[in-house]
Parts: C-alpha cells; sequence; structure tokens
C-alpha cells in the first residue's frame, strides 16, 4: 500500500520554499538620500524624504541582507514603482541636528558578491562631524567586511580599508561596493536639519 504523502503546513513553491518567501523576497533595489531643514524635528524628517522621494511610502526599516539576484535600479525608475501609501521596505540611515554649523552626515554602503546565487549586504551609517567621504567609505567598509567574513576571505581587520578593498578585490568574490551618501551642515538659525540615505526594496 501506498504511503499517503504528507501535506506540507503552508503550500510550497518549486523553490521548495514557502510560497509566500518568493513573493516577499525583494527583487530589486534603488538608492536615494535627501536633506530637509524646518523649526519642528519632525517636519524636517519628512522634507528630507521628500528630498529624497519615498515620502508617498510608509518606510518599513530592515537590516542588512541585499539578497540573491536582486536588481539595482536607477531611483529615476524606482520612484515609478512606488503608490501612496505602500509598505515599503528600506534600510535607512537618519541623522539631525539643531545645533548651527554642526556636520551631520548619513550613508548606506552595499557589498554584492560575484556568485548571483550569494547574498550580500548593505549598511547603514550616521555620524557628526565626518564628511561625505569618509562616512561614504566606512559604510562602503562596514557592507564589504561583513561579506568577507561571510565568504571566509582571509584579510587583515587593522589593515585600512584601501589595502583590504585591494584584497576582496583580488579574492574576485565581491563583484561591487559602493555607497549613497548625505551630508548637511546644520541651519545657521538653528533650526532643526535632517539627512537620511536610503536602499528602497521593491518586490
Amino acid at each position: 500500500m501506498e504511503k499517503k504523502r504528507k501535506k506540507p503546513p503552508v503550500p510550497v513553491s518549486e523553490s521548495g520554499f514557502p510560497a509566500v518567501h518568493d513573493l516577499l523576497v525583494p527583487k530589486a533595489v534603488w538608492f536615494t538620500n535627501g536633506v530637509g531643514v524646518h523649526k519642528d524635528r519632525l517636519s524636517s524628517f519628512e522634507l528630507a524624504l521628500r528630498d529624497a522621494d519615498v515620502e508617498i511610502a510608509n518606510l518599513v526599516t530592515v537590516s542588512s541582507i541585499f539578497p540573491p539576484h536582486c536588481r539595482e535600479i536607477s531611483r529615476r525608475e524606482g520612484v515609478k514603482l512606488i503608490r501612496p501609501g505602500q509598505i515599503v521596505h528600506c534600510v535607512m540611515a537618519r541623522q539631525d541636528t539643531n545645533e548651527p554649523n554642526r556636520l551631520i552626515c548619513a550613508a548606506i554602503g552595499l557589498a554584492r558578491p560575484s556568485n548571483p546565487e550569494m547574498y550580500g549586504y548593505l549598511s547603514e551609517h550616521h555620524s557628526y562631524g565626518e564628511t561625505g567621504k569618509r562616512a561614504g567609505d566606512y559604510a562602503e567598509d562596514l557592507a564589504a567586511t561583513m561579506l568577507a567574513t561571510t565568504l571566509g576571505i582571509e584579510f587583515d581587520p587593522e589593515k585600512a580599508y584601501d589595502e583590504r578593498k585591494e584584497v576582496y578585490r583580488m579574492s574576485r568574490q565581491i563583484v561591487r561596493t559602493r555607497s549613497v551618501v548625505q551630508s548637511a551642515e546644520g541651519n545657521k538659525n538653528g533650526k532643526w536639519t535632517t539627512v537620511v540615505a536610503l536602499g528602497v526594496f521593491i518586490f
């Protein structure tokens, strides 16, 4: 007598995972940044989101995994794929100040593996007193280091990022690193200044 096959607790797709998983893995990502200034802290954040073209979405922040086969698309393309009120998942870096002339920065870093079946990393970094270049390099370094440790690439963590980047490149396991940054000086009249940088996922 043929043994009855046990029915899975949830519908399973061809991938072997629950069918809903295929829907919930982002298919694309786009990067954006913005700055906002207002007497109210929350309003300055809203203006920064407007400057970044994501103010119409209900944003849900997530952590640091760049999914396998995820495509990077342009900001112009990404904006067209968001509807008002849509729940949108993103990796966000955010910083603000109401101190006149104080330098603030928000940055997102990305490190992608050369193997499209493997996942990569996104990182967020927010700081005071850093230039955009330094904050961007730091965010990129964070993402690249997380990916390198996952891939088992041997490197000296005490070495400067430029030296480690060369090690990563020569391993041929990390195909690309990049960052998106927004920096600003605090408003001279003491209004709230907010900067944001985001990696926005599209499903």
